[in-house]
């Protein structure tokens, strides 16, 4: 009697256009889509948790058809997943494939942690200075009230 050939992989459907987030730290899977606001796109959204990395040990991914991201969504991504990759798909083909990074300064996408800074009592945008880039203890420094906002206060607009 033959021995039953067990299935060992499930493959996700290729995405035709859109981006790929891969490499994103299992723990930060969910506050990527929502600071992205994805659970309000209207498209496919493909989301894995916990899979295998040789890399990282487990890993996330998001797939987004048709769906390509702008410069302050993808510092968005780099501030919560400073490992994530993003690979920008067209007609089933890697157009562009690209580690996000933590830029230095940060404009308009993160609000002060201090609530008596004048960006959270007047019509300002935000500015910070990052001082420390590292994943498990980044931290912004407010331009106009010096505070220090860590990656675990970081609230998105």
């Amino acid at each position: 009697m033959a021995k039953k050939e067990i299935r060992k992989e499930l493959k996700v459907s290729a995405i035709e256009n859109g981006t790929v987030i891969d490499h994103v730290p299992s723990k930060s899977v969910y506050q990527v889509i929502r600071i992205l606001n994805l659970l309000d796109y209207d498209n496919l959204l493909l989301i894995g948790i916990n899979l295998d990395s040789q890399k990282m040990g487990k890993k996330g991914i998001i797939k987004v058809r048709n769906k390509f991201f702008k410069p302050a969504e993808i510092n968005k991504i780099a501030l919560v997943a400073p490992t994530a990759t993003l690979i920008v798909i067209r007609d089933f083909d890697v157009a562009e494939k690209k580690q996000v990074s933590v830029p230095d300064k940060v404009e308009e996408i993160v609000k002060c942690f201090n609530p008596n800074c004048i960006t959270n009592n007047e019509e300002m945008p935000t500015f910070f200075r990052v001082i420390n880039k590292k994943e498990e203890d980044l931290k912004l420094r407010c331009r106009y009230c010096e505070k220090i906002t860590a990656k675990d206060t970081m609230e998105f607009f």
